[in-house]
């Protein structure tokens, strides 16, 4: 059965799909063509961001101020093993049966030999930690990313990340525990001990984002096309229009013999053209002999400057 808090966070992505699709009508797009709802979303991050001052934030700090570094670390190793139930499925179900046996050998012997996942002796031994959800298997499937999108208490998403987050959710091995204070207990204490692993990353934002609202859009978006790829995403077009418009300047016309010069310019003597110049010419005394006009290559349009892209890759998590 599933518990009140896990029911909360479904109801949370159940409520933030529909204003997606309500909302199409009544926010205006934005710059990014990514993210058309960013009033909406903009919306949703302070109000994440001032939960996140006000409980999360504190509640980590007091985590890593109680826990020494290594029960911090046998704790977040306990979680990863029982991650990678979820990674060893979706492995699976993307057709990657060689990571999907890695991914259970990797349990096995976290179980067994690390004292229940709390010692990480896989990756010891070699047996690579693999990072898989039930988004990235929609996206290998050929599901597209859709807008993106901020939940409310839970972050930065898309539409298709949030239907596989409701999929993790139900294929964790913690919603099965029977106990509902337990299950609700050990959901809360592996939210702060996430927390904790980012309160680096949050001082960093902090002090280095100029826009962090954009920042950690634009971060999460890439980090999921990397995670969906697995680590080779293709190229990505340019997201503003291509100056396809440009044409060429057209060469300046040549003056043709007899016509008047326009008001302002100096007069230029009127040119024959060099098949019709005579051998030679005498110059006369006090003038110049004219000189021939010369073909004048027509001006080369600047090409249209590139614009950089820079990309910005977050490790991949393994909880």
């Amino acid at each position: 059965m599933i518990t009140s808090l896990t029911r909360l966070r479904t109801l949370a992505a159940s409520a933030a799909i529909a204003l997606l699709l309500l909302g199409g009508c009544a926010t205006t797009g934005s710059g990014d063509p990514r993210d058309p709802l960013e009033p909406m979303n903009r919306a949703i991050y302070k109000f994440n961001d001032g939960f996140d001052r006000a409980l999360a934030k504190p509640a980590a700090e007091l985590y890593r101020a109680v826990f020494p570094p290594i029960v911090r670390t046998g704790v977040s190793n306990f979680f990863s093993n029982i991650n990678d139930v979820i990674v060893a499925l979706n492995n699976l179900l993307q057709g990657k049966v060689p990571d999907a046996i890695n991914d259970v050998g990797r349990i096995v012997v976290n179980t067994a030999f690390g004292i229940f996942g709390l010692i990480d002796v896989a990756t010891e031994l070699g047996i690579q930690k693999n990072n898989e959800d039930f988004g990235q298997t929609l996206g290998r499937w050929g599901f597209g990313d859709g807008p993106y999108i901020v939940l409310p208490l839970l972050g930065p998403s898309n539409v298709r990340d949030t239907f596989g987050w409701v999929g993790d959710i139900y294929t964790s091995p913690l919603v099965g525990i029977d106990d509902v204070r337990v299950r609700n207990s050990v959901i809360a204490f592996r939210f702060v001990t996430v927390r904790a692993d980012l309160l680096e990353a949050t001082n960093i934002l902090e002090t280095a984002a100029l826009d962090p609202y954009e920042f950690v859009r634009d971060a999460y978006l890439q980090r999921r096309r990397n995670l969906v790829y697995d680590g080779n995403p293709p190229e990505e077009k340019d997201l503003e229009p291509a100056m396809t418009d440009q044409k060429p300047k057209p060469a300046a016309p040549e003056a043709k013999p007899g016509a008047e010069p326009k008001s302002g310019a100096e007069p230029k003597p009127a040119a024959k053209p060099v098949s019709e110049a005579p051998a030679a010419q005498t110059a006369s005394a006090g003038s110049s002999a004219a000189p021939a006009a010369l073909p004048v290559a027509p001006e080369s349009a600047e090409a249209p400057r590139q614009r950089r892209v820079v990309r910005v890759w977050l490790p991949a998590s393994g909880y």
